[in-house]
């Protein structure tokens, strides 16, 4: 899978047939017994990781090398090598957030300062190929001023930088004052050449349902473009019989990959919850099977 090109990881997301479950989570917290928690996520059944809070220009990673376990502690590694090591402990995709702010939109909300390296530019976008991620993801965490004109603007800057999996769309408002999801910003999307359309998963965000989702999976199939459900409203915390009746609800519905967040802990969603989403989606045999194989089989 590491060594599968954008499209490659596309198709094989595609042939899995709605049994994709991505995690997410955040890099700046201490790790548990020097352990990062992506290696965790992996463990429990992630099939793709997703990095929250990394400022691609300065990539600390807490628990990745010896000594850079806490805030106080992290020396900055700048030898281009911290995604390799990281796709190399847990053996799966690994992706990152940037996030396609707009300086001038209309806020819901005090708008949250964000550094550099983790806003979406040609020069983020850049070091993000170098680094070597399997796929990137433009959306925006709350209040940090993302819309969608900014995310389908950066779609196409992200294109022609980066060679990988393209994934744009919000989980929730990001802080703005506008729609989550309408029909005018997923055709921008496709239109702009996203891999894959980010959309909330249905039980999230008010008002968004089973038949609207529909309709997204419909325009970005067609468009030959996948569809990611995203549970990111800090609903990724409650108990396991919610994870599974969202993850049926969004699979009957059509989307491809199923992100669990992290906002249940602002580090990762609880463990069991993945393997709920697991089980699910793909039943106890194959979501054992992804637990158990080794990273060198």
């Amino acid at each position: 899978m590491l060594a599968m090109d954008g499209a490659e990881l596309k198709q094989s997301i595609k042939a899995s047939e709605g049994r994709v479950v991505l995690s997410e989570n955040v890099v700046g917290h201490e790790p548990m017994d020097g352990i990062t928690t992506s290696e965790i996520a992996a463990a429990f059944g992630a099939d793709l990781i997703l990095l929250n809070g990394l400022d691609v220009l300065n990539p600390i990673i807490l628990g990745l090398y010896p000594g850079e376990e806490t805030l106080a502690t992290a020396k900055a590694h700048h030898d281009g090598e911290s995604i390799h090591r990281l796709q190399k402990l847990v053996g799966r995709p690994i992706g990152v957030n940037l996030e396609p702010v707009d300086p001038n939109a209309k806020m819901a909300e005090d708008r949250l300062i964000i550094p550099e390296g983790r806003m979406a530019s040609e020069k983020t976008l850049q070091e993000v190929e170098k680094l070597g991620f399997n796929f990137v993801v433009l959306t925006g965490n709350p209040g940090t001023g993302v819309t969608n004109a900014q995310i389908a603007a950066n779609i196409k800057v992200a294109k022609k930088n980066f060679h990988g999996l393209v994934i744009a769309g919000k989980m929730h408002g990001a802080g703005v004052d506008e729609p989550v999801v309408s029909e005018e910003s997923v055709n921008a999307f496709l239109e702009a050449g996203a891999d894959v359309i980010l959309v909330p998963a249905v039980g999230t965000v008010p008002g968004f349902d089973d038949a609207e989702l529909k309709e997204v999976v419909k325009l970005a199939h067609d468009k030959g473009a996948l569809v990611m459900s995203t549970i990111g409203t800090s609903q990724e915390g409650s108990g396991s019989s919610y994870i599974e009746n969202v993850a049926i609800r969004n699979k009957i519905d059509g989307v491809d990959i199923q992100h669990v967040g992290d906002a249940a802990w602002g580090i990762q969603s609880p463990f069991e919850n993945i393997f709920a989403m697991s089980k699910a989606i793909r039943g106890e045999r194959h979501a054992i099977v992804r637990m158990a194989r080794s990273i060198n089989r």
